[in-house]
């Protein structure tokens, strides 16, 4: 089997996999159609004349305007409770110690002295909770979608209609309608200390000198908005929908009377999306097209007619028209879409029909029709809630049909992880014949449904296309393998998963339906993973298999070489097992607690330096995660050196030796930079802040420049030259002359490698100074395992720059755990020469295992809240201007940092038991002859062949990496569909969108980076292999001359 058929079997099994996923996504998240239609002045949103008021008056629009202009003072989440006045409390009772409360002192006076002026809401926004959508919505009075809190980052451009179009068409030249000024500072004093810190209070303090400021200018034509786009958690954080989230404050005022009554004792509370027909109207212009939002009735009141009558017309006309716009856009949807439900479309377009005529007859004889009125007004209200309702629910219906056909996609992509995994290493089967076909039949399937599409003037979905072309070569693929291999053999043959990790995948599958245990997984994972640790031990005692050549003879971990009882070998392997039960432990500490549940207080080592009040502790901590960073680069140049890797000359090795300092130093110096950012002195915060920008995309930098290095010279071995006169060497070879092909230079290759183990020995004679040239290498047995380990270590920098501080020391916990982990799976993989080679799938479960526990030690959850937003500020802390993908890759590599590093790993699993054979030279002992047949001694000692073994045979070395590929394929794919299979059974359930959609979302994207990890981490060791054979062919030509 040849390593290009091995990839591209891996690629062609991902993307079934993909094309599955994004088929039910598009099934079960749905996006809501944005119609390109915009309101103007030329045309009224429906028939009939002129709203009461509005005849006569110059400039007047849909209604006459009562504003000039309006100042929008947008504060980013500006909870509810930051802006609400605090009750003076009495002589005896204790003050408030919560320093974000009574911050903002000049609402309250404003509010105290000036009822009539000015108010305060209580705005609900809707979820997702994140900037973007908060925008769009303030903007074009609509709601977002689940799934759009995926563009979060710099969406600069909304096609439907909106606030800021009108005002542009309408503005005239010299003049201002509307001034916005968006304050980030209260979210970003969020994100990066919480709002219980007291910098929090000093941003609401400047916060409140701005908006006090505006108070004193403001003209009697001017209306004052200030609002918050959403709320934020305890932990600063936001984005789903619990209340803090969707909780902000909404402050209006005027220096002419605006409000009749006298302020409630209570804020009022009102949607947040109720801004915009409301803006809309009081500055003369058309509301947006898109707009179901419902206008602020009372703002329309007529504060200098004494009349009620009067104030309650105007009142009636502004929802007439917010109803008569509302109505021609579901008419206009409905007409190009098919998502509103079609009863309750009726029932409120009859509700509609109802009001309006009432509101005609009412402006025929106005006089003398309070009553009326108001039932009017009741029905509008009425009217307008419910289509706002209606269009909550009927923008979360599901294609039942694509999700059906998503998860079987998935289901049936799992099934062939789990038969292929086992034809890989059954002799004489070949992938390429069997691939050719189907993908012909794929691509040709495609093709013409594409075509038949495009005829017949159908739309061209690229999500179902991609379904058909993963279907049609899907089923050619399985009938072919089956018929020419799989029904030959019993079915239970196919199927070999051990009873104990069966179990363990039916308790992981079983689990994502409930959402208890979804909200629990951080806690129930490292149980999962300590038992099957436990039974991982158990099951080397109950085997025999703790053999000192694996886990006992290991020198660098102190381990005597000498061969004892079987009772220390059990106590080395149950020591290793308690050392990774204390690693999980210690990694739970760091851990993020859900929403959910409120008797749980989240780690407070989560929150980076900058939030810690102390200078003592402050440094302490500093010191603690220098101490990680540098204890992190110690273990890997160590592990180096001890294997002697590190002695090699090669470019990749002398980047570990000089590169990775430097990487440390500058992760160091950018952290003592942001922890003391706000205490720099004046003069050298420029300084300090381009230092902040440079230093991340330095090591950036430096890691890159590692990794292609490393690609380009990825053999990490300690090539000498000696002269020495020639001694006869045999090789058998089944062949005549040099090597012509490339099985017989994998067939000669161990047994040249043998040869230069001897002669770096001194095991050869040596003669005078004058002989031949003879070439030695030293310690290519751990040539694989050297990649791998820098490859991961320059990944693993860079993205522990993305974590808050602390969380240095759960990567250094990491690859501990991951040390430990490996030499307790290498003592129960038996080593098979010649092959066939495999890993057990009790290794593969408990790596991936490990990935989502290290996944909640890092401080996340599955959960939009949870993000780190702050990431994408990490090297550009101005921002990205227009671009999306750069900070929603920062912040998706934050996240998923933990999948990607597993799953580059992976390959370790097949290479470590080789690397685990022997730390030291075999000795072979023969005897002396006649004198003393008893005695022995030893005559030389042979290097063990260790990863070099995989060499004798490159198809069972192939064929194992791809089956490893396949295993951790099926263990994560099982994950994501049952997290499909889940959302789409409990899709009616109450927490579907809190908990199960959320879920899927996560499993979704860290399956896609963990496939792409595990693509990339068999590539680089084929790229080892391949500069293998290159660096042997070239010492086999040298040898010929």
């Amino acid at each position: 089997m040849q390593k290009i058929s091995v990839l591209l079997f891996l690629a062609w099994v991902c993307f079934l996999f993909y094309a599955g996923i994004a088929l039910f996504t598009s099934g079960f998240l749905l996006t809501r159609l944005e119609l390109t239609n915009h309101s103007s002045c030329q045309e009224l949103p429906g028939p009939g004349s002129q709203p009461w008021g509005s005849q006569g008056k110059p400039g007047a629009c849909w209604m006459a305007s009562r504003f000039s202009r309006v100042v929008l003072v947008l504060i980013d989440a500006l909870r509810f409770d930051f802006a609400q006045p605090q009750p003076s409390h009495g002589p005896g009772e204790p003050p408030v110690s919560l320093p974000f409360l009574g911050k903002l002192d000049s609402l309250q006076r404003i509010l105290e002295i000036q009822p009539h002026h000015a108010k305060l809401y209580q705005s609900k926004a809707d979820p997702p909770t994140t900037t973007m959508q908060r925008l769009k919505a303030l903007t074009t009075g609509s709601l977002p979608t689940f799934i759009d809190a995926g563009s979060n980052f710099a969406s600069h451009a909304i096609v439907e209609d909106n606030l800021i179009k009108q005002l542009a068409s309408a503005v005239d030249s010299g003049e201002w309608d509307m001034l916005i000024a968006h304050f980030l500072g209260v979210d970003h004093c969020g994100h990066k200390y919480g709002p219980h810190h007291p910098e929090m209070a000093k941003k609401l303090s400047q916060m409140d000198q701005v908006i006090q400021g505006l108070v004193e200018r403001l003209e009697n034509d001017t209306l004052l908005v200030v609002i918050g786009d959403h709320g934020m958690t305890v932990t600063g954080d936001h984005g789903g929908d619990s209340e803090l989230e969707i909780s902000a404050a909404l402050f209006l005022y005027s220096p002419k009377a605006l409000f009749p009554g006298a302020p409630p004792e209570e804020p009022e509370v009102v949607p947040q999306i109720s801004l915009v027909p409301t803006l809309a109207l009081l500055l003369g212009l058309p509301i947006p097209f898109g707009n179901i939002g419902e206008v602020m009735a009372e703002l329309f009141s007529e504060i200098e007619d004494s009349q009620p009558h009067s104030s309650a017309l105007a009142q009636a006309s502004a929802l007439h028209l917010n109803a008569q716009q509302v109505s021609r856009f579901l008419h206009t949807y409905s007409a190009a879409t098919q998502d509103l439900q079609v009863k309750e479309l009726h029932r409120l377009q009859n509700l509609f029909s109802k009001a309006s005529a009432d509101y005609q007859r009412l402006l025929q004889s106005p006089q003398g029709a309070e009553a009326a009125l108001q039932t009017v007004i009741t029905e509008l209200q009425q009217f307008l809630r419910g289509v706002r309702a209606m269009c909550i629910q009927s923008w979360a219906r599901f294609s039942l049909g694509r999700m059906a056909g998503g998860a079987a996609l998935m289901a049936a992509a799992c099934f062939l992880c789990l038969l292929v995994s086992q034809w890989a290493i059954s002799p004489g089967f070949c992938f390429r014949p069997l691939l050719l076909t189907p993908m012909a039949c794929g691509l040709a399937g495609t093709i013409v449904c594409a075509g038949l599409l495009t005829t017949t003037g159908l739309k061209l979905d690229p999500v179902v296309l991609g379904a058909m072309a993963a279907v049609g070569s899907l089923l050619p693929f399985l009938w072919k393998a089956w018929a020419g291999w799989g029904s030959k053999r019993p079915l239970v043959a196919l199927l070999p998963i051990p009873g104990p990790v069966l179990l363990f995948l039916l308790i992981r599958f079983a689990a994502f339906f409930s959402d208890s245990f979804v909200v629990a997984e951080a806690r129930a994972t490292p149980f999962l993973l300590g038992s099957l640790i436990l039974l991982l031990v158990a099951q080397l005692h109950w085997e025999g298999k703790l053999l000192p050549s694996k886990l006992l003879t290991i020198p660098r971990l102190c381990f005597s070489a000498s061969t004892g009882p079987p009772r220390r070998n059990g106590t080395h392997a149950l020591g290793l097992g308690v050392g990774l039960l204390l690693c999980i432990r210690l990694a739970g500490l760091f851990h993020r607690c859900p929403e959910e549940t409120p008797a749980c207080h989240s780690s407070p080592w989560l929150s980076p330096l900058a939030s810690v009040v102390g200078g003592r502790a402050k440094n302490l901590w500093y010191g603690a995660c220098v101490g990680a960073l540098v204890a992190l680069l110690a273990a890997v140049r160590l592990w180096l050196r001890r294997y002697s890797n590190l002695k090699s000359p090669e470019p990749s090795v002398l980047f570990v030796r000089w590169g990775l300092p430097l990487m440390v130093l500058g992760t160091a110096a950018y952290w003592a930079l942001a922890s003391g950012a706000d205490e720099a002195p004046p003069r050298l915060r420029a300084l300090v802040a381009g230092a902040s920008v440079v230093l991340p995309r330095a090591v950036a930098g430096l890691a890159a420049s590692g990794l292609v290095l490393l690609l380009w010279r990825p053999v990490t071995v300690i090539v000498k030259a000696t002269t020495g006169a020639p001694r006869p060497r045999t090789v058998l070879t089944p062949f005549a002359g040099p090597p012509t092909s490339r099985a017989d230079l994998d067939y000669v290759v161990p047994q040249i490698y043998r040869h230069m183990q001897e002669e770096f020995r001194g095991r050869l004679e040596r003669t005078k100074s004058q002989g031949p040239l003879t070439v030695a290498a030293y310690q290519l047995g751990s040539v694989y395992s050297a990649a791998m380990v820098t490859a991961l270590t320059l990944l693993a920098f860079p993205l522990l720059l993305l974590h808050a501080e602390r969380i240095s020391l759960v990567f250094l916990l990491l690859f501990l755990q991951s040390f430990l982990l490996l030499h307790l799976l290498a003592a129960g993989i038996p080593i098979t020469t010649p092959g066939p080679f495999t890993v057990p799938w009790q290794a593969v479960s408990a790596w991936a295992l490990m990935a989502t526990q290290t996944f909640y030690s890092m401080g996340h959850q599955p959960v939009f809240p949870a993000i780190h937003w702050h990431a994408a500020f990490v090297g550009f802390p101005e921002g990205h201007g227009s671009s999306t993908w750069l900070p929603a890759l920062l912040v998706g590599a934050n996240t998923f940092a933990s999948h990607l590093l597993f799953a580059v790993g992976c390959p370790l699993l097949l290479l470590w038991p080789f690397l685990c054979e022997s730390q030291g030279p075999r000795k072979r002992w023969q005897p002396l002859g006649n004198e003393a047949e008893a005695r022995v001694r030893p005559e030389e000692e042979e290097e063990p062949l260790m990863e070099m073994r995989l060499r004798e045979a490159p198809h069972h070395f192939n064929a194992a990496l791809l089956q490893l590929g396949l295993k951790y394929l099926f263990v994560l794919g099982i994950q994501i569909l049952a997290c499909a299979l889940a959302a789409s059974i409990l899709r009616r359930h109450l927490m579907v969108w809190k908990v199960f959609a959320p879920k899927f979302i996560f499993e979704a994207v860290g399956f896609i980076v963990s496939s792409v990890g595990l693509f990339l981490g068999i590539a680089l060791v084929m790229r080892v292999d391949g500069a293998v054979s290159s660096w042997f062919r070239q010492l086999v030509l040298a040898q010929q001359r």
